[in-house]
């Protein structure tokens, strides 16, 4: 069966992410479909991707089957390295394999508990140690020098709560110009969160073996805990990992030689040194039958059925990638310990389709089922492969031991377990899912609704501002399905992430994360009203619920998110805001330019436009590679905001200085600068009083849309994308 593209990507971006990041040059879907899919059960993933029931991880999409025109690249999202040990050797070493990790296309973890804290003696010309966290500056930079394809490094930095240099670590990223290419996270124990909730002293300790100092410093436990949440509340990091709850709910809980030693950079997956894992996600949308009406029901007959198949094409990928690993500890690792990761998405949606509410107790209890068919189908076929392929190297009977085990396992998979053991160390995890499910149209991993609709502003041809509604996919259905002309007219299965109280999104996760054996990648989204008080409950709410981690995003905070809702405020200290109103006409230019990204080199087109007296007035920034294409939008969309709605003396300044913070010389955001200082200081003069009006580039009304946002420069319409080149 041939399928179309039209059929399988209906919008322009689906069609993007599938052309720039996934298509392998000139093949046609079905050429994808049968490239990623190729396996002992080639037929049947091959279907469920068709059926837009399953996509594997974004590593094997891209990658899977490139080995044989002699590319080498992994299938693999995400590994852990090895902990650097507390000397330089091993710290550039660690480095080192973070390059070589990232040049593959995998993205990393490091934790860094095992360096000497600031200030602790070292036997040699400094005398004293700068300190773990000066090391991270050093990590974050590999991180952002090195590229494969376009893909940038990804890297979690993580160290654990007794080391003496935590609170610098903690602190770190409130300077947004330090370790701007890592994410961070702090291993937290029980016995520091019992010390946290109970007001105690909590030491912090490290013994340096080369100088046999003990290095001590005490602190007060809930004081700690809650500048962590000031932090996090302010910035979206550090993230806080639950230790003891990711070494304990595990299938590897009761195997004495296995030990974590961090997460990817995502934290869905803790793994051992050199580890890695394949992913690959159910839509758990498309299981529900009859969706949007009374009979709706959620078919896990079938979910079943697909988990097993999905469970054995993600062995057959990771035997077909063994030897593509970077390096030769993660081969070894990976050969011993065969960790797998299945995951969800379309969660939101499949409530939507039975008419339940996130959240509530209906959602909780069909989440239990679906989260204990899902274990049990993975365990299950686990077995089976090891009755003929035999169990992990390094499997131990006591397995069955482990907690995580012996609460989850049906009687059935029991007895499988008991007489063949496991061929997998590790099955399940729910890793964000952002490109793949934005391919597909649905939300990612566990998370409700980002908002169900965003406003788009025009102007008329008489000057007058239009504002009309772009709905979800989903909420658009069920409005045309329904008959429902407004949002305010949705009944209240519809919430968003903004609108959930905290606790319930938590719930949601806890019981999740009761079937899921590695972790899951959260981030919970609150309003800007959330206080830091709110985060520091919502810190403890996460660990009495048995999370294995958990972060915060405050809408307003200081970091500016990947996601935007429309009543994100950008505020700046002792500054009047007044609205310009855009004029009719205005004049501009268009520039070329490139920059570098990553190993190469990025082009986009930056058009800024002025007004009468020449002040910058808005910027446009088009760039064709995935890459860059939604950046590039957002820095023209954030500083047109910035020049029109902070109208100031000093406007102009305080824009350029924003713009370059943080950013080297040649960076997109910093090149727009540069050209808005050029026109500040007169080298650039666009405006009809400084040169023959017939030079200038006014954008003038669109054949198309009928708005003045017709480019005479670059021939384009900043409006609809109409161009007279099409």
């Amino acid at each position: 069966m041939t399928v179309k593209i039209e059929d399988w990507l209906e919008t322009d971006l689906q069609k993007d992410i599938w052309n720039l990041k996934y298509r392998d040059g000139e093949e046609t879907l079905d050429d994808f479909f049968d490239r990623v899919a190729e396996s002992s059960v080639s037929k049947e993933v091959k279907q469920l991707m068709i059926d837009k029931k399953f996509l594997a991880g974004g590593r094997i999409l891209a990658n899977k089957g490139l080995q044989k025109k002699g590319k080498r690249v992994t299938f693999s999202n995400c590994y852990v390295i090895e902990p650097p040990e507390d000397n330089l050797e091993s710290i550039f070493d660690a480095g080192k394999k973070l390059g070589r990790t990232y040049s593959y296309g995998g993205g990393c973890g490091i934790d860094i508990d095992q360096l000497a804290p600031r200030k602790a003696k070292v036997n040699n010309a400094a005398k004293r140690s700068s300190g773990a966290v000066s090391f991270m500056d050093l990590y974050s930079l590999i991180t952002g020098l090195i590229a494969q394809d376009g893909r940038r490094g990804a890297l979690m930095i993580s160290i654990g709560c007794k080391h003496p240099d935590l609170l610098d670590f903690i602190g770190l990223k409130s300077d947004l110009d330090k370790v701007t290419k890592a994410n961070i996270s702090i291993r937290i124990t029980d016995d520091f969160m019992k010390a946290a909730s109970e007001n105690k002293e909590w030491k912090l300790e490290f013994f340096r073996k080369e100088t046999d100092e003990v290095i001590e410093k005490v602190v007060n436990a809930k004081e700690v805990l809650m500048k962590l949440a000031e932090v996090n509340w302010d910035f979206a990091e550090p993230g806080a990992l639950f230790w003891d709850r990711i070494e304990k709910w595990t299938l590897l809980s009761t195997t004495p030689h296995f030990k974590f030693k961090g997460v990817n950079p995502c934290a869905e997956e803790p793994l051992p040194a050199g580890g890695s894992c394949l992913i690959g996600s159910h839509n758990l949308s498309e299981y529900v039958k009859y969706p949007f009406t009374g009979d709706a029901y959620f078919d896990f007959a079938e979910f079943e059925k697909d988990v097993m198949t999905t469970t054995v094409y993600l062995n057959d990928v990771l035997d077909e990638g063994l030897p593509l690993h970077p390096l030769e500890e993660q081969r070894e690792s990976v050969a011993k310990w065969r960790q797998i990761g299945l995951g969800l998405m379309g969660k939101a949606e499949t409530f939507i389709k039975l008419g339940i509410k996130y959240g509530d107790e209906k959602s909780l209890d069909l989440v239990d089922k679906i989260g204990y068919t899902m274990i049990n189908a993975s365990m299950k076929q686990s077995s089976l492969l090891a009755k003929e392929f035999g169990t992990y190297p390094e499997y131990i009977p006591q397995v069955i031991d482990s907690e995580f085990f012996k609460r989850n396992a049906s009687d059935e998979v029991k007895r499988l377990v008991s007489k063949y053991g496991l061929r997998n160390s590790q099955l399940l995890t729910i890793a964000p899912t952002g490109s793949i499910s934005t391919m597909l149209r649905i939300s990612g991993g566990v998370e409700p609704f980002f908002m169900l609709s965003y406003n788009r502003k025009t102007e008329s041809l008489h000057g007058e501002e239009k504002v009309y509604k772009v709905f979800t996919p989903i909420v658009e259905e069920y409005m045309q399905l329904k008959g429902i002309e407004k949002e305010e007219a949705l009944p209240d299965i519809f919430v968003t992430s903004m609108s959930l109280n905290y606790k319930k999104r938590i719930d949601m996760q806890s019981v999740w994360q009761s079937y899921i054996d590695a972790s899951i990648s959260s981030t919970v989204n609150v309003n800007k009203d959330f206080t830091v008080q709110d985060t520091f409950d919502l810190y403890m709410y996460a660990w009495e619920k048995g999370l294995k981690g958990i972060t915060i995003f405050r809408d307003g905070c200081k970091r500016v998110g990947i996601l935007y809702s429309d009543k994100t405020e950008v505020k700046e200290e002792k500054v009047q805001f007044n609205i310009l109103k855009r004029p009719k006409r205005l004049f501009g230019f268009t520039e070329k330019v490139k920059f570098p990204i990553g190993d190469k080199l990025g082009k986009a087109y930056i058009t800024i436009n002025v007004d009468e007296s020449n002040q910058p007035f808005e910027v446009f920034i088009e760039a064709n590679d995935i890459e860059i294409k939604s950046m590039a939008e957002k820095v023209g969309r954030l500083a047109t905001q910035f020049l029109r709605y902070g109208n100031t003396e000093n406007n102009l300044e305080q824009v350029v200085k924003h713009l370059r913070k943080g950013e080297s010389i040649n960076s997109l955001p910093a090149t727009v600068a540069r050209l808005l200082e050029q026109i500040a200081y007169g080298k650039i003069k666009v405006s009809p009083s400084t040169i023959d009006a017939n030079e200038t580039y006014s954008l003038l009304e669109c054949p198309e849309c009928k708005e003045n946002s017709f480019d005479k420069g670059s021939c384009v319409c900043h409006n609809c994308g109409y161009s007279k080149c099409n």
